[in-house]
């Protein structure tokens, strides 16, 4: 057999040691990810997944890919996670409740084990030369990589760029709202909110409350909500409408209800006005009329 492919055909010794590290690791993750009740959780998890494939990448010689997995791949999963606690919320009656004290010493002892493990497999590592993906990134991994995309894989990419465009798409069509009145202007603005009963900044949401999600209003110095603090259109679409209390104390739903009521009240009202109405034009004596003629 030749040597040099035998030589080619060489695997780093500590690369079976890291891939099956690594898979386990992944493999775990992406079970706890899809099994976690708490979205934080969740995506902290799949943020494990991502980097672990990033340095799968790494170890197989193929930098481009392990950076790209990094930036792109973990960044955005930062972000989505920055947005499920602003979104989702965070309620500080979960830290006030040790729930993790029987874990720590497992937990401890997992992680110096891992270190061993870890410690023992980079020590009793040879370090041979290696062919890796010399042939591929002859011209470097950008080159290699960007030859494979546009020559034995271009069918998988552009079907690729076709669900990207269609998601993209369909996320556009699914957020547009047709505008009922005529977009506001800055000086519109300004001057509405100089005319109106708060000319100086609006309470955030979630602040000295002990949430801190978009839909759950500030609490004023004096205990109250203050409703002005959260978005009518988030305060309409929120699950967490319930919690919810205008400057009278009513929740939403107390708050329709009362509306609702007093429509009916209305309309009522309205009814009997006009029974009345008709029995006067049809001769017939009302309780009014009874009430004068006695």
């Amino acid at each position: 057999m030749n040597p040099t492919l035998l030589a080619e055909a060489q695997t780093h010794a500590a690369e079976p040691f890291v891939f099956w590290l690594l898979a386990i690791v992944s493999v775990s993750a992406a079970l706890g990810m899809i099994l976690m009740r708490k979205a934080v959780h969740a995506a902290l998890l799949l943020a494990v997944v991502m980097l672990s494939l990033a340095v799968l990448y790494a170890v197989l010689e193929a930098p481009f890919l392990a950076f790209v997995q990094v930036i792109v791949y973990t960044g955005a999963v930062l972000m989505l996670f920055l947005f499920v606690l602003m979104l989702v919320g965070v309620s500080s009656t979960d830290s006030l409740v040790e729930t993790i004290r029987g874990q720590r010493l497992w937990a401890a002892l997992a992680g110096l084990g891992f270190v061993g493990l870890l410690a023992a497999g980079v020590a009793g590592a040879a370090l041979p030369t290696t062919a890796g993906l010399a042939r591929a990134n002859a011209e470097g991994n950008v080159v290699g990589l960007a030859r494979l995309l546009f020559t034995k894989y271009v069918f998988a990419f552009e079907v690729a760029s076709a669900l990207l465009i269609t998601a993209a798409l369909g996320a556009m069509v699914l957020a547009h709202r047709e505008r009922l009145a005529p977009k506001a202007t800055q000086r519109a603005l300004s001057k509405a909110r100089f005319l109106g009963d708060h000319p100086t900044p609006l309470p955030g949401p979630g602040t000295y409350a002990r949430h801190n999600a978009v839909d759950m209003p500030a609490l004023l110095p004096d205990g109250t909500t203050s409703e002005l603090s959260v978005n009518p259109i988030i305060a309409r679409r929120t699950a967490t409408a319930g919690m919810h209390t205008d400057l009278e104390g009513r929740t939403e739903e107390q708050a329709a209800g009362d509306d609702i009521a007093a429509v009916r009240a209305a309309t009522d009202t309205a009814a009997d006005a006009d029974a009345q109405d008709r029995e006067v034009k049809a001769g017939v004596p009302t309780a009014g009329n009874k009430e004068a003629g006695k």
